[in-house]
């Protein structure tokens, strides 16, 4: 059922955890987590948990469960369409801040943590950056987008262990002989917290970036100033998604994936019957913007 899951963290492994800390507060506008290493846009006591280590990657997901059952229930997909679980201690548990802890494998080579009762944070969320916050509630804090090499396995995985539904796709050609498909899914009203591209081959990094939502447009434009000022490689500049209908730019992290801020998504309904497919990733804009 719509709302059963929302994305409720992200890992990720950085070799320079203070260039990153950095980037995360001075140029996204999150602040810091309850844990000196965990970053929130929301109420929430963490939403990006930061570990330094070779990978410049993401590490582990986690799904929060709305409550008990239907915890209960995506395990038992999972189980039931071929991925066994595998329950965390109380301590696991408690180093997630949550209530009860599961996780699998995904195809795509990140581990999947299905997770019930994240815990808020010791301090109201409020950014001296982002004055009109972030769009979380009811939503999770944002989308994450992997490439996966094992792309109709994994699009088994998220729709028929994970349970999410496909939003819609695009498949395009982004360069002469070269396609790009990506399949968006969705698991609340947000229009997708999940996508992933096929990647022909192994990309050295399997996250291609993390999407952040602000509830004020002019959010997005202090955010580009604030990623242009610092000297950010802007990996796409402002633009508007045909599908989400979402106004954003990207911004590579110091650990090279990338970073999107939008606002103004589109949502989803129970009775959703776009699933289908687009040419193109942009309306207008979304153009790499030169160093300087």
């Amino acid at each position: 059922m719509l709302g059963d899951l929302q994305l409720g963290y992200l890992g990720i492994e950085v070799p320079d955890v203070a260039a990153v800390r950095e980037f995360l507060a001075d140029v996204v506008g999150l602040v810091p987590g309850d844990d000196p290493a965990t970053w929130r846009n929301d109420d929430k006591a963490q939403r990006i948990v930061v570990a330094e280590g070779p990978a410049a990657d993401a590490t582990f997901l986690g799904f929060e469960a709305a409550g008990p059952e239907e915890w209960a229930a995506t395990v038992d997909r999972l189980d039931d369409a071929g991925y066994p679980v595998a329950l965390a201690t109380t301590e696991e548990a408690a180093a997630r801040r949550v209530d009860r802890l599961a996780s699998v494998d995904a195809p795509w080579g990140v581990r999947v943590e299905v997770a019930l009762g994240l815990a808020d944070a010791e301090a109201p969320f409020a950014s001296a950056l982002v004055a009109g916050g972030f769009v979380t509630e009811d939503k999770g804090f944002g989308h994450v987008v992997f490439a996966a090499t094992d792309f109709d396995a994994s699009h088994h995985f998220v729709t028929e262990g994970l349970g999410l539904r496909q939003t819609d796709w695009v498949e395009t050609e982004i360069a002469e002989g070269i396609e790009l498909e990506i399949r968006f899914y969705h698991c609340n009203p947000r229009h997708h917290s999940l996508a992933l591209a096929r990647a022909p081959f192994d990309l050295p990094q399997r996250l291609h970036h993390f999407m952040v939502e602000v509830a004020d447009r002019d959010d997005v434009g202090f955010a580009f100033d604030r990623a242009w000022n610092a000297g950010c490689t802007i990996a796409s500049g402002l633009g508007h998604h045909p599908n989400d209908q979402m106004f954003s730019f990207y911004v590579a992290s110091p650990a090279g994936f990338q970073v999107e801020v939008g606002h103004g998504a589109r949502l989803v309904t129970e009775a959703w019957d776009e699933n289908r497919g687009y040419d193109r990733i942009s309306t207008w804009g979304h153009q790499p913007l030169p160093a300087h």
